[in-house]
């Protein structure tokens, strides 16, 4: 029986990487195998990896020994890091550089780093027109993500670089679902103006980066941005409001005003829009809805990821 090539997953317990690590799961004709990096074993999330034939080691970002261990004889890994858990560009960078001095010796044939734009190419730091963040950023959830790309080139690793989109799942668990105003309609709220916005399901991204592995060296050296659908907030408020059965409409605020709604990351996330918007054009450009529909012919439109998760966006 011939060997499956190992793909080491790391955030298989977050939203991308279990996508993936589910993908090549559910293909039982695939060639690969999951391997699952998780800080604990002993967690819910890793005992289903199990149950669904999964190996699961345990590796933390921060000891890059425990990386090589975890890409140990592997064909293949995909690399995230998840900056709301620290809010730390720093932090980020060095986790990035964890995972390519334990990959220089790994001898992998393909990597995907799960990345997204440097924001300070379109916009410098003196530019007024949005406030600098942190000292060095306009975006830093984006910029120190685009600023990693260049490791992994210097480092001449085999990798493939993937720019997501806007989750549609933060309609569920980040608190941007519909709003109830005291006019009795619903809201969501966040300046793009008559932008589109690049969205798609987040169990998506892992499905299409379970293509580009399959895709394999074609891919290895180049850009891949992925979406769903590019839709703009009035046209999401009406898909919402048939699926809900409740009025949805668009409140397109301010970026300044978004940056002041006073949750953890209001700044950064009000930034992040503004870029969308005023650079809307790259920024869409840069994510192919028929690329990504050819890496994961399941990729869901809107409506579909409506279908599938109605019933999970929480309505006052």
């Amino acid at each position: 029986m011939e060997t499956k090539k190992i793909i080491t997953v790391f955030g298989a317990t977050g939203a991308q990487g279990g996508g993936l690590a589910i993908a090549i799961l559910a293909d039982t004709n695939s060639e690969f195998s999951v391997r699952v990096v998780t800080r604990d074993s002993n967690t819910e999330k890793a005992k289903s990896f199990i149950e669904l034939g999964a190996e699961v080691v345990e590796a933390n970002i921060d000891d890059i020994q425990s990386i090589k261990n975890a890409l140990k004889g592997a064909y293949g890994a995909y690399f995230v890091t998840f900056f709301w858990e620290h809010f730390s560009v720093d932090k980020e960078l060095q986790e990035v550089r964890n995972f390519i001095e334990a990959a220089r010796e790994s001898h992998l044939k393909h990597i995907i780093w799960s990345t997204l734009e440097d924001t300070r190419n379109w916009m410098k730091l003196d530019d007024d027109r949005m406030p600098t963040l942190q000292e060095k950023y306009k975006v830093p959830h984006f910029d120190g993500k685009g600023e990693a790309d260049h490791f992994f080139r210097e480092a001449d690793l085999p990798t493939t670089f993937l720019r997501t989109s806007f989750y549609w799942d933060n309609f569920i668990h980040f608190g941007m679902g519909p709003q109830k105003g005291e006019d009795g309609n619903y809201y969501i709220a966040f300046p793009m103006d008559d932008k589109k916005l690049a969205g798609i399901a987040a169990e998506d991204i892992g499905k299409s980066a379970y293509g580009i592995f399959k895709k394999g060296n074609e891919l290895i050296g180049k850009t891949i941005g992925i979406a769903g659908e590019k839709l703009s907030g009035y046209e999401m408020a009406e898909k919402l409001s048939n699926a809900l059965n409740i009025h949805v409409l668009f409140n397109p605020v301010s970026p300044e005003v978004y940056r002041n709604f006073g949750f953890p990351g209001a700044d950064d996330l009000g930034n992040m829009f503004q870029f969308k918007r005023d650079f809307n054009d790259d920024f869409n450009a840069a994510r192919n809805e028929v690329f990504a529909k050819e890496l994961n012919p399941y990729l869901q439109n809107f409506d579909a990821w409506l279908t599938n998760n109605t019933s999970k966006i929480p309505i006052d």
